[in-house]
């Protein structure tokens, strides 16, 4: 057995890996060029046997971060890590139906009362943004309407 192929065992033996991301962690570990142009091969024959699967790690990857994050973010994540679109479209569908739900669960767990004043509600609109929720959604959680947009 290569030293890359039971590389690429363990760390998926550990936790799902996209295929990108598994590529860049076995490349930095590749000894010599014919290794490195045998990597897409490997990486083929893992998926062909099932134990490398994009959807299956967008779909995990959603699972476990949704009840912290928003769609916008958990999207950003997962084509930083090179999952296709139509993957990712896919694995947040499932999740996306209780948007609103998650953001005001999120929003609780860290403001157990609503703002009092504009700076302590702009500090809760920004806290909910920076985890990927939509504007209409925080907006809806924060309380208030959304401003008019020109």
């Amino acid at each position: 057995m290569s030293p890359l192929r039971s590389k690429g065992l363990q760390f998926l033996n550990r936790r799902e890996y996209s295929r990108s991301e598994l590529r860049q962690k076995l490349a930095a570990r590749a000894e010599d060029e014919a290794a490195l142009e045998g990597l897409d091969a490997l990486l083929d024959d893992f998926e062909a046997r099932g134990w490398l699967s994009d959807r299956r790690f967008a779909e995990q990857w959603v699972s476990s971060r949704a009840s912290r994050f928003g769609a916008s973010r958990l999207r950003a994540e997962l084509r930083q890590k090179g999952v296709a679109d139509e993957l990712i479209a896919e694995a947040l569908g499932e999740a996306g139906d209780n948007e609103l739900a998650r953001a005001r669960a999120v929003w609780q767990k860290r403001y157990p009362h609503p703002p009092q004043d504009l700076n302590e509600r702009g500090k809760q609109l920004r806290y909910l943004a920076a985890r990927g929720f939509s504007l209409d959604v925080i907006y809806r959680v924060v309380g208030g309407e959304a401003p008019e947009i020109d």
